[in-house]
Parts: structure tokens; C-alpha cells; sequence
């Protein structure tokens, strides 16, 4: 379901006085749509961190990415679905606030699925899960595929031309940008 609508609402927390526009939403969606690499942090039932890399891709303004139903990352998320995940695309080091949740729907599973294959992992939608080869941290196939859904997301700059900037998502903005 692409969720583009308004926009999320743009903060700047950290230069008050900084005289420059924020980062636009739109560039900073580009950038999690060009990300090569993802890092999901999630919470252990005992309040632990729990920090891996996923292969996942930014689509319809939401982030998909797969895991094995008894991976730690999966077990994590069923219980608690906040979840955090991280990307860094020169200059920019973004930040997604947001909610995981399983996909069943058949139609974005296969947008998904062609949106990792267009970067050349190839899938096959089986029973609502995904049947692959080459995905490491998510465990052995069946993968359940999962959208994190923004609900903040921070972005950073490794150089003066990012401005550190907040976006905040509610249901209806915009979270489109990939």
C-alpha cells in the first residue's frame, strides 16, 4: 500500500539558530531507497538490545525485509513491534523509528518480491512467506516478510550539507520518498 499523501511533519531538534532549511523528506527517502545496507534493532524480552543487518528494501514508503519465524529478530518482534532501523548513504546517516508487522497480502508480497529481485535476489511467494536462497541473518527459508512502517525517523549529516533534521509520521502523511 503506498502511503503517500502529505508529508510527515519536519522538526529540527538539534540546530535551533541554524539558519538553512531541513533535509526535504523526499531526499531523505531517496537515500533509504538507495541504502545498501540496513541494520534492524529490536528488544529482547529481558530488555536487551538485539542489533543485526537485514537485507531489505525500501518501497512504498515503508521498509520490507524477511526473517526466519524462529530467528531472535522475529521471536523479538512478535512480542514487541517498535523496532529501529539504521542506514548510512553518504552524507546522509538516517534513523526509522517505527512498528514491524508480517505481511499475508498477496499483492504487495509481490511487489516485494520483484522489488528484491530487481536487485537480484530472486524469491518465490509460497504460503505467504517467501522460499529463497541467500539471505544469511534471516535464517533458512520460509521467510516471513515484514514492513516496518515509520513512525519518526532522524537524519544526520556526515558533512555541512545535511541538515540534522526530525520527521514525524502519522497515519495519513506521507512516507513516500523510494
Amino acid at each position: 500500500m503506498d502511503r503517500s499523501r502529505t508529508g510527515p511533519v519536519v522538526e529540527r531538534p538539534f540546530l535551533a539558530g541554524d539558519p538553512r532549511p531541513p533535509t526535504p523528506w523526499p531526499e531523505a527517502g531517496r537515500r533509504l531507497a538507495e541504502a545498501g545496507a540496513y541494520w534492524l534493532a529490536t528488544v529482547r524480552a529481558d530488555g536487551r538490545p538485539h542489533v543485526v543487518p537485514v537485507f531489505a528494501v525500501w518501497l512504498d514508503g515503508a521498509l520490507y525485509f524477511v526473517a526466519n519465524a524462529a530467528s531472535r529478530k522475529a521471536r523479538n518482534l512478535a512480542r514487541d513491534p517498535h523496532c529501529v532501523v539504521t542506514v548510512e548513504r553518504h552524507p546522509h546517516h538516517l534513523v526509522v523509528e517505527g512498528t514491524a508487522a508480517v505481511v499475508r497480502d498477496e499483492a504487495v508480497l509481490r511487489r516485494v518480491a520483484a522489488a528484491f529481485g530487481s536487485g537480484g535476489w530472486l524469491v518465490e511467494i509460497r504460503d505467504g512467506a517467501f522460499e529463497a536462497e541467500g539471505a544469511p541473518t534471516a535464517g533458512s527459508s520460509p521467510y516471513d516478510v515484514y514492513e516496518v512502517v515509520p513512525t519518526a525517523a532522524f537524519g544526520f549529516g556526515a558533512d555541512d550539507t545535511v541538515v540534522p533534521t526530525r520527521w514525524r509520521f502519522s497515519p495519513s502523511s506521507a512516507i513516500s520518498g523510494g
